[in-house]
């Protein structure tokens, strides 16, 4: 096993039995080929039919080859992932898969008791969305790109390959005699990401040749900072009360209302631009008299002044 792939199974300790996300290509092919030897018997390996291209059938079959190679039990499930109109298709895509991972784990193998799911993401993929989120003027939470782990619908999901390239797990396979099959829609430039991993990616290699390690590293110091933030916004957040006083948030920095008003914000499912938190800061702190008005478009809601307190309705 590749140094960087043993280290990273190394500090890996899931919950067994382990699912993992298997699409058959060479990632999570390396994914559950490396937990299937580290924890024989306890790995179960779920397989997501988009049938949005002609090569899923192909897909479906390598993965219950390898599962039966492997001695892993199997689910496949089938979805309908097409996008409704003003949806991305990676959206529509990543909402299908996440109800499927939940009704695999939770509902069909309820038996086995599945808490946690494996996916195969790696520091290629985590460059990627890190460089998307540079392109965004992300903040913090873009910035800390993909979590190692996360709670959703009751099931913990891990990441445990985001240090390790992707070359280095296909090698690994090549040693091992393992096949995977190759989704043809990878090489499509159309799609960002691909532009990225054939453009940007092989001339920052040879510029900074570590640079999926410092990208990563930053990467976890933007979760870390961003955590942080999201601990003094809920310490503020009992100061300012909820709805929050006007007077309370004026005794801030404005640092710390941003922060607050954000994290207040997020609690009623309204995400606020740059522009309109902006537009708000400069609305709270002309308001000193009262008479003065707040009512500004937040998300797809309202932000209004009711007497002392800041109100929001969706």
């Amino acid at each position: 096993m590749s140094t960087l792939l043993d280290e990273a199974l190394r500090n890996f300790s899931p919950q067994l039995p382990l699912a993992v996300a298997l699409s058959g290509g060479a990632d999570s092919t390396a994914l559950l080929l490396a937990c299937a030897d580290k924890w024989p018997g306890q790995v179960r390996a779920i397989h997501i039919h988009h049938g949005l291209q002609a090569a899923a059938d192909d897909f479906e079959r390598h993965c219950v080859a390898l599962c039966e190679q492997l001695h892993v039990p199997l689910a496949v499930h089938r979805v309908d992932a097409r996008h409704a109109p003003g949806e991305s298709p990676e959206d529509a895509a990543r909402k299908a898969r996440y109800e499927s991972f939940r009704a695999v784990a939770l509902d069909r193998w309820s038996e086995f008791a599945i808490k946690d799911i494996a996916l195969a993401q790696h520091a290629d993929d985590q460059v990627e969305t890190l460089l998307l989120a540079l392109s965004r003027g992300a903040g913090l939470p873009g910035l800390a790109a993909m979590p190692v782990r996360w709670v959703r619908d009751g099931i913990t999901y891990h990441r445990p390959l985001l240090a390790v390239p992707g070359a280095q797990l296909r090698a690994w396979l090549v040693e091992r005699g393992i096949t995977w099959v190759e989704d043809p829609t990878n090489t499509d430039e159309q799609f960002t990401r691909n532009r990225i991993r054939a453009r940007l990616l092989p001339p920052l290699e040879a510029a900074f040749p570590q640079f999926r390690e410092t990208f990563s590293r930053s990467a976890r110091h933007a979760a870390q900072a961003q955590d942080l933030l999201l601990e003094i916004a809920a310490q503020d957040l009992l100061a300012v009360g909820s709805p929050p006083s006007i007077s309370a948030l004026q005794a801030l920095s404005q640092a710390r209302q941003a922060n607050v008003l954000r994290h207040w914000l997020q609690q009623q499912a309204a995400t606020p631009s740059t522009a309109q938190l902006e537009q708000l800061l400069s609305q709270v702190a002309a308001c000193t008299t009262r008479g003065h008005q707040i009512h500004l478009k937040v998300a797809t809601g309202q932000v209004t002044r009711q007497g002392a307190h800041l109100h929001y309705a969706g």
